[in-house]
C-alpha cells in the first residue's frame, strides 16, 4: 500500500484546511470539512477490509451507504492538521445501512468526526441530486459574512443581490445565489435538514450569526465559493454606513452573466 499521507486528496485536504485557518475562518476548533472519495482512490492507500472501529452517525443515510469520506474531527484545531493529520481527521466508509461509520484511518486519539456530520451528509445527498459530481461540503466562520447577518436583511434575494453588487465576479462565481437560515442550534439533525433543503437551490448557505456552508465538486471550487462571498461581504461591511454613490446595476449584472455564459437565479434581477 502507498503512504496515505502522500495521496493527492490528503495533501489537498491538509492544504485547504490550513489555508482556511490562515484566512481566519476557523478559529479554535471552529469549522469542518468533508470530502467524498471513490473506492478506487482509497484502495491504493488503505485495506478497505480492515475496519478499525465503528461509530454511529446519529441518523440513517441509505443514499450514501458504501460511500467513503475524509472528514475533520470534532474538537480539532485546523492549525494542527498539517502536523498530525491522523489525529485531526478520519477516513471512513458508511456501512450498508448508512447509519454507521466504518473507520479505516485516522481519529488516532480515539476521537470521532465533527458533530456537524449529519448536516454534512444531508447536504451531500441534496447536492448529489443536483450535481452528481459534488464531492465536498465545507463549513467555516468568515467574519464579514457573519457581521453581515447582523446588519442586513436575511431575505435571500436581497442578501444575494447585495453580494452580487459588491464584486464584478460574484454573479459569475455563484450565479445560483446564497441561501440564508435564521439562527438555529448547531450540531443537530434539525439544522442539517434545514441546510440540506437550502442546498437544493444554492451551493452556499449562510447560518446567521454563525457561519456558512459551501458545496462543490472539489476542494478548490468550494473554497473559492466561500472566499468570493466573504470578499463581497467584506466590501459591504466597509461601505454599508456610507452613502452609496454608484453600484453594479441589474443591466450590468445581466451583461456579465451573458458574457460568461452563466444562468443566474431566476427572479433575482429586475
Amino acid at each position: 500500500m502507498k503512504d496515505i499521507l502522500t495521496a493527492p486528496f490528503m495533501v489537498e485536504m491538509i492544504r485547504t484546511v490550513t489555508n482556511m485557518y490562515a484566512h481566519g475562518w476557523d478559529e479554535r476548533n471552529g469549522g469542518n470539512v468533508s470530502l467524498m472519495l471513490d473506492e478506487n482512490e482509497v484502495s491504493e492507500y488503505l485495506d478497505t477490509n480492515k475496519i478499525l472501529r465503528e461509530i454511529s452517525i446519529g441518523f440513517t443515510a441509505p443514499k450514501l451507504a458504501g460511500k467513503y469520506f475524509l472528514v475533520t474531527g470534532t474538537g480539532k484545531y485546523f492549525k494542527n492538521m498539517q502536523y498530525d493529520p491522523a489525529k485531526n481527521m478520519g477516513l471512513f466508509r458508511l456501512n450498508k445501512n448508512g447509519d454507521t461509520a466504518e473507520l479505516l484511518w485516522g481519529y488516532s486519539d480515539g476521537g470521532r468526526f465533527t458533530s456537524e456530520l449529519p448536516a454534512h451528509l444531508m447536504s451531500h445527498i441534496a447536492r448529489l441530486e443536483v450535481n452528481p459530481e459534488n464531492h465536498v461540503v465545507m463549513h467555516c466562520h468568515p467574519a464579514n459574512l457573519l457581521a453581515m447577518t447582523y446588519v442586513h436583511s436575511l431575505d435571500e434575494r436581497e442578501f444575494t443581490r447585495t453580494l452580487w453588487q459588491m464584486c464584478t465576479e460574484c454573479i459569475v462565481v455563484f450565479p445560483d445565489g446564497v441561501n440564508v437560515l435564521p439562527w438555529m442550534l448547531c450540531g443537530t439533525n434539525e439544522i442539517g435538514e434545514a441546510t440540506a433543503a437550502k442546498m437544493n437551490t444554492a451551493r452556499l448557505v449562510v447560518w446567521s450569526q454563525h457561519g456558512i456552508y459551501g458545496a462543490g465538486a472539489d476542494l478548490d471550487e468550494t473554497f473559492g465559493l466561500i472566499e468570493t462571498a466573504e470578499k463581497a461581504a467584506e466590501i459591504y461591511m466597509k461601505i454599508a454606513h456610507l452613502p452609496l454613490v454608484t453600484t453594479i446595476s441589474d443591466e450590468q449584472l445581466k451583461t456579465l452573466a451573458a458574457a460568461f455564459k452563466v444562468t443566474y437565479r431566476e427572479g433575482y434581477l429586475n
